[in-house]
């Protein structure tokens, strides 16, 4: 049996997942994070995208963060999520509709543009498309 470490995901809205993992895999503002039992304490923001975790058994589930933070203590790994959901739960037609709208704004600047929210749209719809592309290439498709 493989070493474990107590995993807690939670949104501004529901707590996502509560667990034991083998593994977490998630991307911080400096690069990609895998975490396992017995890492050093952390705190560290989250870039919208996936995140990966190996349950215990080995089993691989795969969730959606659109920011947020990492946390990791000794015996606990908390994901304090801005807005979190499982990526079978999300809608490649929708994240990509999202992504064309986001783009199609930013091409189109007006006197009125808020750039900064267009680009974290744009950027959030493109973290769902590779969360969904996560889901795609554990499942082989």
């Amino acid at each position: 049996m493989a070493a474990t470490v107590e995993c807690d995901i939670v949104s501004a809205e529901q707590e996502i997942f509560k667990g034991q993992v083998e593994m977490l895999i998630a991307t911080g503002l400096l690069g990609d994070l895998g975490i396992t039992p017995g890492h050093a304490p952390l705190l560290t923001e989250l870039k919208p995208g996936p995140i990966r975790l190996v349950t215990e058994g080995g089993e691989e589930e795969i969730f959606y963060v659109s920011g947020g933070f990492l946390e990791v203590q000794p015996n606990q790994v908390k994901i304090l999520a801005d807005s979190a959901m499982r990526a079978d739960d999300m809608s490649e037609a929708a994240a990509e509709e999202a992504r064309r709208q986001a783009e199609k704004v930013l091409e189109k600047q007006s006197g009125e543009f808020d750039y900064s929210r267009a680009a974290t749209q744009l950027a959030e719809a493109a973290a769902q498309l590779r969360t969904l592309q996560a889901v795609r290439k554990k499942l082989g498709k």
